[in-house]
Parts: C-alpha cells; sequence; structure tokens
C-alpha cells in the first residue's frame, strides 16, 4: 500500500468549505493563507490544488469520506516536489467518494457543478479540481486517474487533462483505488502549462512501489502523422458529440493527420475487465482495513462497487491479470500503423439530475473511452475541442504508447490552439503557443517522404531532395499492395506506383527521405501530372507520404511489378544507365 490510514482513526482536523468560491462544492479544505512554496522555483508564483485523496501535511485527507479522514503527517511525493518548485499550495477538492466515479455527484460533500453550465455534471472523480482550474480559481491542480477521472472532468470543463505515463509520477501519499494502474493527473488551462508542471513533478521514487524511470520520446510526431481512430464511434444518442468529434476529425487531418480505423473491439473487451471482473479486487484491497470496519459509511454506489472485489480469490485476480495480458497482445498489432489514437472524451454528456437517476449506467458511458487506458499502459492528453451547439463544452483525448508523454503534448498543443478556444470558464484567450517541457526544440520540424523511381538515390531527380536538406533514412519496400509501371513518353523516365487491392500487389523497393518541413511545399510543387503525393503503407506498416500515379495514366504503360522496383527495372532495359552508390 503506497497509503493505508488505521481503519478507526478519527479526523482530527476538521474540514473546511470555502464559502468564497464560485462553487462551494468544489473545495473541501481552503486554509485562510496558502500553503507557499519552499523556495524559488520553475513553478514560483503560479497556484494550484490538489484533490483530497492527496496528503498534505497538517491538513485532512477525506477522500470524501468523513468516517475515513485523518490528519496527514507528510506531504504526498508530488505534493513536495510541486512545493519545492516554487508553487503555492491554495487547498484540497472534492471528488468521487473513494476516486470511484466518473462524474462528480459521489461526494457527501455535494455534487461539483459543470464550470459552464452547473445543471450537468463536471466530470470525476477529480471533479473539484478540474473545477478551479476551469474557473480560474488556480493555474493548475491535482487529480488522479485509474480509470478516466483525470480525462473525463478536462474534457467537459473546456481545460487540459494530462494523464501520464503509469509510474512517472510517484503516488506516495495518495489513497489508492486501484494502486497498480493509479497515476497523479494535471489539470491545466493550455498544454504548455500542464507539461511544465510534469517536468517538474515526474522522477523516479523508490518508497513507491509502481514508481519507474521511464525513456519519454523527445522528439515530436511530425507534420505528418496517422491517428487510429475506432472504426465504430457509440455516442449514446448524443448526436451534439458526434457531430464535434466529426469536426474534430476534419481539424486533426488539416494538421497533417491520416485517420487509420482500426478494430476497437480489444480495447472495449479491457475496458470491460475493469469492474467486471476480478479486477475489481483492487479496488476493495485499496481500503480494506476500512471497508471491512465502516462498510456502513460508505455511500451508495460506491459501496456496492467497492464490496464487489471482495469475494474474488487469488485465483480469480491471476486469471484475470492473465487475460488482460492477452488482450494487451492482442492490440499491440494496431499500434504498428499509427502513431497515436483519438477518441471522445466523454461521448456523451448528462445532467446531474439524469445521473443522480441512473448512476450506473450513465457513468459507465462516460467511461466509454477512458478505462482500458491505464490497464495497457499508455499515455494520454485530453485537450478542449468545441463548443457544442447546447454551449457545453466538448473534449478529444490523445493515446499514445507507454513514454510518449511529450510527443502528446506537442500535438495536443497545436490541436488546442487551432480550436480557437477561450481558457475553461474564464472566457480568456489561450496564450501564445509554448515550448513543450521535455520535448526536443531546436530541430526544426522534418518529414518523411518515400521515393520509387527517378529520385532514388544516383537517379536524375535525387538532387530536387538534397538541394532541399534531405536525408536518406532507410531502403525498404512498400507493403504488398502496390504494382509499379513504366509511365511511357516521360523525360527522365519514371514510373508509376498504384494501390491495389491487398492480393493484387507486390512489394515495390522504395527509399524514405527526410527533409524540413519548411521544403516540403517546393517540392511537392514539382511533381508532375499524373504523378501525385499521398499517403503509402511501408512494409513494416508504417506510412509516409510518397508517389503515387492516377489509374488512368496507366492503360499505355508497362506492368513492372513483378521486377520489384526501378532500378530492376532500368537494369532489365539497359543496365549501363544505372549510376547508384
Amino acid at each position: 500500500m503506497v497509503h493505508q490510514p488505521h481503519p478507526a482513526q478519527p479526523a482530527d482536523t476538521p474540514v473546511i468549505r470555502s464559502g468564497a468560491s464560485s462553487a462551494p462544492e468544489a473545495w473541501l479544505h481552503q486554509p485562510a493563507q496558502p500553503l507557499p512554496g519552499n523556495r524559488p522555483g520553475v513553478l514560483s508564483g503560479l497556484s494550484f490544488a490538489v484533490k483530497d485523496n492527496i496528503d498534505v501535511a497538517g491538513w485532512p485527507t477525506t477522500a470524501a469520506c468523513p468516517a475515513f479522514a485523518y490528519t496527514a503527517a507528510a506531504h504526498a511525493s508530488v505534493v513536495q516536489k510541486l512545493l519545492d518548485a516554487g508553487a503555492l499550495l491554495h487547498g484540497k477538492t472534492n471528488l468521487d467518494q473513494f476516486a470511484c466515479g466518473l462524474n462528480g455527484t459521489r461526494s457527501p460533500y455535494g455534487a461539483v457543478p459543470n464550470s459552464i453550465n452547473p445543471l450537468y455534471v463536471s466530470g470525476g472523480s477529480s471533479s473539484g479540481s478540474a473545477h478551479v482550474v476551469a474557473t480560474g480559481q488556480v493555474d493548475f491542480a491535482l487529480g488522479t486517474d485509474t480509470a478516466g477521472s483525470g480525462r473525463v472532468p478536462a474534457g467537459l470543463n473546456n481545460i487540459v487533462g494530462l494523464k501520464p505515463s503509469r509510474g512517472l509520477i510517484s503516488a506516495r501519499g495518495v489513497v489508492p483505488a486501484a494502486q497498480a494502474v493509479d497515476c497523479v493527473s494535471i489539470f491545466a488551462t493550455t498544454v504548455a502549462r500542464a507539461a511544465q508542471v510534469l517536468a517538474a513533478a515526474l522522477g523516479h521514487d523508490a518508497a513507491d512501489p509502481y514508481s519507474r524511470t521511464l525513456h519519454l520520446a523527445s522528439a515530436p510526431f511530425g507534420a505528418r502523422f496517422r491517428f487510429g481512430l475506432p472504426a465504430s464511434l457509440e455516442f449514446f444518442g448524443d448526436e451534439a458529440a458526434r457531430t464535434a468529434f466529426d469536426d474534430a476529425i476534419v481539424r486533426l487531418k488539416a494538421l497533417g493527420g491520416e485517420a487509420v480505423p482500426i478494430d476497437f473491439g480489444v480495447f472495449t473487451a479491457c475496458a470491460d475487465m475493469l469492474y467486471g471482473s476480478a479486477l475489481v479486487a483492487q479496488r476493495y484491497e485499496a481500503i480494506r482495513g476500512f471497508f471491512d470496519a465502516h462498510e456502513a459509511e460508505v455511500m451508495e454506489p460506491v459501496r456496492s462497487i467497492i464490496g464487489a472485489g471482495r469475494p474474488y480469490s487469488a485465483a480469480d485476480l491471476a486469471a484475470a491479470q492473465t487475460r488482460l495480458a492477452a488482450l494487451a497482445q492482442q492490440a499491440e498489432p494496431l499500434w504498428r500503423g499509427i502513431d497515436l489514437m483519438v477518441v471522445p472524451t466523454a461521448p456523451t454528456h448528462p445532467t446531474i439530475e439524469a445521473m443522480l437517476a441512473d448512476p450506473v449506467v450513465l457513468n459507465r458511458q462516460l467511461g466509454a473511452y477512458t478505462n482500458f487506458v491505464n490497464l495497457l499502459d499508455y499515455a494520454a492528453l485530453s485537450v478542449p475541442s468545441s463548443w457544442r451547439p447546447d454551449g457545453l463544452p466538448f473534449g478529444i483525448t490523445l493515446i499514445g504508447r507507454c513514454g510518449s508523454d511529450w510527443q502528446l503534448a506537442e500535438l495536443g498543443q497545436r490541436y488546442h490552439h487551432a480550436s480557437g478556444l477561450t481558457q475553461g470558464a474564464t472566457g480568456l484567450p489561450l496564450p501564445e503557443p509554448q515550448p513543450i517541457a521535455g520535448l526536443t526544440q531546436a530541430a526544426p520540424p522534418r518529414v518523411r517522404v518515400a521515393v520509387v523511381g527517378a529520385h532514388l538515390s544516383g537517379m536524375p531527380l535525387n538532387g530536387q531532395l538534397t538541394e532541399r536538406g534531405a536525408t536518406l533514412l532507410s531502403r525498404t519496400h512498400t507493403a504488398p499492395i502496390y504494382r509499379l509501371y513504366a509511365l511511357p513518353d516521360t523525360a527522365p523516365p519514371k514510373p508509376g506506383l498504384l494501390r491495389v487491392a491487398p492480393g493484387d500487389g507486390g512489394r515495390i523497393e522504395i527509399e524514405v527521405w527526410e527533409m524540413p518541413l519548411s521544403q516540403y511545399g517546393s517540392f511537392v510543387a514539382l511533381v508532375p501530372a499524373p504523378l501525385s503525393i499521398g499517403s503509402l503503407q511501408v512494409a513494416d506498416g508504417s506510412s509516409v507520404q510518397g508517389f503515387l500515379c492516377e489509374p488512368l495514366a496507366l492503360q499505355d504503360a508497362a506492368d513492372i511489378t513483378h521486377l520489384g522496383g526501378w532500378r530492376a527495372y532500368l537494369a532489365s532495359t539497359s543496365p549501363a544507365r544505372l549510376a547508384f552508390p
């Protein structure tokens, strides 16, 4: 256990609720004076709040359960790091009890209203933390995320929710929900601010059994990227959310993205395990001592959810973990042709009244695209996307492999600033984009281009690449879904590459080059019809920009697919013409 108070330990300090806040339900402990940073640092002058399942020395930790409350003897590791970086702690915030919920209504201290429209849910379980950021009461806030609690409230309040790779931020001093998959999360109104806080908060902590040292990718995805998209999307009848997500895909494509439909079934199966298998025993184990002695003090439906984990045996849990590992293996091939996944942060936005009337089903709907992420060890970033016609905010979530945190932040900032949105519920415009902490900023963005004919090394048009600063990355082949033709009457001679149905094509030799993005436009302008630049699939499953040909131009062209490439074709017709390394 990271933190397990004695089950009979009383609250030594009463919970204080501020009457000055625009939503008193958002704050649980708000002292008259903020706790100052320990020294000048990278976060000096910034104010923050923490979810009330995170310890602050001398302050009560309730996890939204009065019978559980205790006074913390020491700061949680992450709180200590932020104070050491100079940030000022303004208070602790409300949550779904024991971080068990995604809606923000499961607290004896009151439901936290949405910052935009108080009739609607704020999202949870980090409801209060999201609210105080969205309303401008603090610069950033900490939440926790097990099943989506650091993302759903962000999406429903027009703010950023950064859920880092597991173990990147220490969870020592955090009341666990499911300790093996818990993450401390960060809320802010901009991606750059969230990334700045992550840079200050991360670090290995040997006192946290699940902390780890991770290598974080430091190069951005690039100007062209491929994002996986669920082939079938469910919005539970919320057409405003469906339209908002369609608009998000258009914006991602305009930023250089290529949508790749993927079978989402394996992720849904994984998400179902969180509460529908012995994995729920982790919820019970997290507070077992307290729950066994004070079960009646836990509110519904939290009591039933945690209690459902009690009957499972160790063998049941081992079987569930094996099943989860098998699903992870099934998910792995889906990543071979994409850089990241994109999903709605929440597929619908219910009212508080509707949530209280149907708390289990509607809560499950909010987690449709979040529950699997920590189970499969991914990183995620929720970013604001648009305003729906009904005035509610809508957000999307970028999901990447473990260690992709900075890459997600870079793309997320580009996307957020392209939206033209304001910050949270404040109406303030977004500031200028900032360098993402942890991301290599020195090199200008570059784009990969696959060449198949006259631009190959040593060929007549290769200079169009080298004079633009392009460098050769690899010699490889296409996926076996292309046919190659020798175009008639072209000078210099050129091939045409045509994508065909699986089973009708072959592997064609290509070279993959990389050039500065600033030079890409002038290069594309040199491509004559009937050739064009499009997305080309490489043998390893990745995609790059590459030369393709219009089908009508191939009617009189010779099919040379069987030769496997342009070099082999030239060698078969006039070997002396070849001049390449």
